[in-house]
């Protein structure tokens, strides 16, 4: 389960010009894996000693530069945003946790938990499901989801509401987007499937920069 690629892709846009030629994990942490994904994002991945086991960051990355940095569990849970929107933490106890064990085990996963933020608190309810498929992307062997997910307000008023086709890793226990489109506009798909799974040693390891349709998507979304 992932944020609306709709807002990840107007961010890459919106964020501030901190680029930089290099990328490196904190330190006392370890860079793991760069994605470079379609729709002008890339990710970077790195883990921290002082963290649980399991727990990984992801920093998300445009054209402009880093725009997110989250920090997940191994079931894949928010546990901590810090983004250009804000910074996010997960409310626990949670009614109902997001669970790669159990996506895995029953091919279903249902989830219902709220994260604060400055603005206020926001509750996220909603699916994944396996479809059974997987595909092989640059070497990786991936299992295909689709996903149903509504966002609320403290009033119980909809925010957001998004399906889509994601993609997701037992190895690295991540998901990875796909295609998202919002519910009352289902024709307007944003996809910002996985392309390239870089290594460290391997040229393109934390870099700085998406490579993949920027150009395309700054004409797309120029006002």
């Amino acid at each position: 389960m992932m944020k609306p690629l709709m807002t990840l892709a107007l961010l890459t846009l919106a964020s501030p010009a901190v680029a930089q030629q290099n990328f490196a994990a904190p330190e006392g942490c370890e860079a793991k894996l760069t994605v470079q994904q379609k729709g002008c994002v890339m990710v970077n991945i790195w883990t921290c000693e002082a963290d649980n086991a399991g727990d990984q960051w992801i920093a998300l990355i445009g054209q402009a530069g880093v725009f997110s940095v989250q920090r997940v569990d191994r079931e894949f849970q928010w546990m901590e945003t810090y983004s250009v929107l804000g910074n996010e933490t997960l409310v626990e106890p949670v009614p109902d946790p997001s669970s790669l064990t159990e996506l895995f085990a029953n091919q279903v996963d249902t989830w219902d938990f709220t994260i604060t933020k400055e603005t206020g608190d926001e509750r996220n309810v909603g699916f994944d499901l396996l479809t059974g498929e997987s595909v092989e992307i640059d070497g990786e062997t991936l299992l295909m989801t689709e996903f149903q997910g509504q966002t609320l307000d403290a009033d119980g008023n909809i925010l957001d509401a998004s399906n889509g086709r994601q993609f997701v890793s037992e190895t690295h226990r991540l998901f990875f987007y796909g295609q998202s489109w919002q519910a009352e506009t289902p024709d307007q798909i944003i996809d910002m499937s996985p392309l390239e799974f870089i290594y460290p040693g391997e040229p393109g390891f934390f870099a700085a920069q998406p490579k993949f349709e920027c150009n395309e998507i700054e004409t797309s979304y120029r006002p």
